[in-house]
This record gives C-alpha cells, structure tokens and sequence, in this order.
C-alpha cells in the first residue's frame, strides 16, 4: 500500500518544512456573507438572507499557496492585483499564514478580482464577481518576470501556474515560465483553463479535470475509464506534456504518464462544497513530487486531501495536521482518540450536551515516563472528559530546539490516545494553546509544574486552572541525557 510507503510519511513529517515553492497566476479574494433565510422579500420573490458573520478567504492562486502555506512549505506568491484595499487583505491574510506577497504586481487597469458569495443555511444564493479580465500589459509582465526571474536563483524545489482565465497565463509568459523551469531543473505544475493549452507546452504536470481535459482535445468527454485515459494521452502527445492527472469529481483521479495508467479512487466521506479542491490537488501534488515522491503517490496523497477539503464549506486549505490524522486514518493506525479540531469541537458538543465536565491540558510528551502518565491521571480525575492539547513537531522544535522532538507527532499522538486516561487527543501548531483553549472552553484547565494559576495561558477561557505537581525525578531531558552519557561512555 502507497500509504506505507516511509518517503511519504518522513516527507509530511520532516520534508514540507524544506520546499521551496512559487504559486504564480490569478490571484482573487473570496469574500462570503453568511446568514440566515427566514422570509421572501416583499419587493421582490427573492429570498432575505440576514447577514450574521462575514469571511475574507484567499481564492485563485491564492488559494494554492494558501494550502501549500498550511502544509508547512516556505510559499512565494506572483500575481497581479489591483491598488485596492482587497489587495491590502490579500496581503494581510497572506501575511497570516507565512505566504511571501513580494510577487503581487500592481496594476494600474485593472482591480483585485474579487468573488462574493452569499450563502444562507448553508447553501450559496448567489455570486458576485467584480473583476476586469484582460491580458497582461507589457509592464505587469515585466514586473513579474523580474521577481520570478529571482527566485529561480534562490533554488526553487517547484512552480505551479495556476490558470482562472483572468489574464496572468498568456500564451507567451506561460512557455517563458516553463522554459526557465526547465533551464534551472524545477519541476513545473499547470492547473489549467480553457481549451488553449499550446501556452501549457512542455508542462511536467497538469491537472484538468473532466471538463477541461474534453475542452484540450476538443470533445464533450464522458467521465469514464477509457475515455478519460484516451483523452489524457491524445494531450500528451499533442502538448509534450510528461504527467497528465485528470481529477474525476466522485471517480477520484486519473494518472497518465510515459506508458503508464493509474486509477485513483475518490477519498471523500461527504461532499459540501468542491470550491477549491482543484486547488488542494494541485498544490499537495506539487509539494510530493517536489519533496522526492513519485508521481503516483504524490496523486494519491493529493486525492486524500482532495477527501477532506470537499467536506469543507467554501474555499478551504488543508492542514498539515488535517492531511496526517488523513493519512493515519486510511492507513488504519490511527486512534479513533486522536481527532482533527473540527472532529475535537464536535466531540466536546456532544460531550456538553450529556453533561460531562470536560478537562484539558497540553504538552510536548516526547518520551512518555511514569511522571506523565501520573500526572495525566490525576488531571483525568478531576472531570469526566480529559482533552491533551499536543504540540506539533514544528511547535516542539520552536520551543526546545532543532534536536526535538525525538519522537515524530504522529506517533507522539498514538501512544499518548492508547492511555485509558485521555478521551481525545488534537495536535497544534502555535507555540501556546490559547486558540485551542478558547475554541474548547474547558471547565478545568491543568497545567504541570509551579505555576500560579494567574500565569497559566488561556486561562481566561476556562472554568478554572488546577496546577498539578511533576513527579521529581522523571523528565524527558533527563532520559536524553542518560542515554547519551551511555552512548558516550560506550555503553550503549
């Protein structure tokens, strides 16, 4: 099974943090209203949505290096965007989520291509675009030139130009990009549009779906087997394109390449929204293939990712975290304890909802002793749910040290869930768990050590703060020592 293969669990383990990846094409914002629908307008036979939440997302290519980002990825950002203040939330959320922003153009014919959607118990009403296509000027093209032109000397582990037909991808800068790609041995990524896809030539991947793949070869394709497969490869062939993976909606994904076919089957438990997901294929492909892995297994690990963001409402990026407790759930070794933090925030409602008092901690727990397990149990005691909020490796290494943690977070997150004490446990990223605190709002929060209760983080979003004592004498930095002093005496 492709999801035993070691390359691509040490690559989500330890490899996306290395890549380097640019996202350049038509960048847009998403901005959803949100509401509820009670009534029929009077004016008119149109329904009244009462706006009770507004949402500003990255769409477009945006939204590729958004999940990119997410991953972990070090992700460089070109487009071309209006002098707006939607280009100043662009960057701001770009910002957000470590994106560098250097590569936005500003042009002075055209806004931020920006999408409204209003959505009403859950179902998107209607959409608004305000944007003004048109192909690049001879300056945005320059400008973009000269900033992709120096990041190719930064050494690039990969590109994707993300086509939504909005101008960026012209024939011309497309092949120029492609060429300087493969002038500097980068591996080079089409997300496409529309049925011109000589400017895509030489592409080492694209990936068109059904629509897309029939428009290329000028036919209304049918989404089967054999008509997928002949279409894909009849590009091949006329385009010089290596890969051709041809995304099939709830029939997976389809691999074609030099003689070779693959079938992936779709991963998605539930479908609300598909926005994005082309998005989410295109970007988890690049970063496997970037990061060492081959083309079949980078295409399965993007459909299982493809899984999780359909089951998302609007334009979403996938998690590091969400893409891991993925792969261990298809991989059957994870715990049905250790939970992504939507699945954690359902778990505690129902929780709630049947009276229990919940309990929440957090830690590193990198080498589990007899000091944790008593200290879990005591926190355990005090309610009737215990939550352990558990670092990230990233949040380990930030706290502790390139050389920590020892022990990966996936397996961190399964021993810790084979303890009878712990109810769930959810992985996080920030050097404190104050989002988590706040999102779970636990009737008791414990924390280790010699705190005052007045110091502890998130303390503000819980019932109360109980400190429990460490057991003296057992540390993880104590076993490291030990086992080193050994090493170095000989030993061990």
């Amino acid at each position: 099974m492709w999801l035993d293969n070691e390359r691509v669990l040490e690559l989500m383990q330890e490899g996306t943090a290395k890549l380097r990846l640019a996202v350049i094409g038509d960048v847009m914002l998403d901005r959803y209203y949100f509401g509820e629908v009670r009534r029929i307008s009077p004016e008119a036979p149109v329904p009244v949505n009462r706006v009770k939440r507004a949402k500003n997302r990255l769409g477009g290519a945006a939204n590729v290096a958004h999940n990119l980002a997410r991953l972990g990825c070090q992700v460089f950002l070109g487009g071309i965007t209006g002098p707006d203040n939607d280009r100043d939330e662009l960057i701001n959320l770009l910002e957000e989520v470590g994106a560098d922003a250097s590569g936005l153009v500003i042009s002075a014919q055209r806004p931020t291509t920006t999408k409204l959607r209003i959505v009403g118990a859950g179902q998107q009403m209607v959409r608004l675009d305000f944007e003004e296509p048109g192909m690049l000027s001879a300056e945005e093209e320059t400008g973009l030139r000269a900033w992709f032109a120096g990041l190719l000397d930064t050494d690039l582990d990969g590109v994707i130009l993300s086509d939504y037909a909005k101008g960026v991808c012209t024939p011309a800068f497309c092949q120029w990009v492609i060429a300087e790609c493969h002038a500097h041995q980068v591996p080079i990524l089409v997300d496409p549009k529309g049925m011109q896809w000589d400017k895509y030539e030489g592409a080492d991947l694209i990936t068109p779906n059904v629509k897309e793949m029939g428009e290329a070869v000028g036919i209304d394709l049918i989404n089967g087997d054999a008509q997928v497969v002949e279409a894909a490869e009849e590009a091949r062939r006329m385009y010089k394109i290596a890969t051709v993976v041809v995304t099939r909606s709830e029939k997976g994904l389809s691999i074609v390449g030099d003689g070779s076919v693959l079938h992936v089957p779709t991963y998605a438990r539930e479908v609300f929204d598909v926005s994005g997901a082309g998005d989410t294929v295109a970007a988890v492909l690049l970063a496997g293939v970037a990061g060492g892995l081959p083309v079949e297994a980078a295409a399965h690990l993007a459909n299982l990712a493809a899984g999780v963001v359909v089951a998302r409402t609007g334009t979403y990026a996938i998690s590091h975290e969400e893409l891991m407790l993925a792969l261990e759930r298809r991989d059957g070794h994870r715990s049905h304890k250790v939970l992504s933090r939507s699945e954690l925030l359902h778990k505690v409602k129902q929780w709630r909802s049947a009276g229990d008092k919940i309990v929440f901690t957090n830690g590193c727990f990198d080498l589990l002793h007899t000091g944790h397990v008593t200290y879990l149990e005591k926190a355990a005691a005090l309610g009737d749910r215990l939550i352990l909020g558990l670092n990230t490796d990233a949040s380990v290494r930030r706290l502790k040290g390139e050389t920590r943690p020892i022990v990966a977070e996936m397996d961190r997150a399964r021993v810790m869930a084979a303890l009878a004490c712990i109810d769930a446990v959810t992985l996080f990223d920030e050097d404190t768990p104050a989002e988590l605190i706040s999102q779970v709002r636990p009737d008791v929060l414990v924390k280790g050590g010699d705190y005052a209760p007045e110091q502890v983080v998130g303390r503000e979003n819980a019932g109360r703060v109980e400190i429990i004592a460490f057991e003296e004498g057992y540390s993880t930095t104590g076993i490291v020592e030990k086992i080193a002093k050994l090493v170095k005496e000989g030993k061990l």
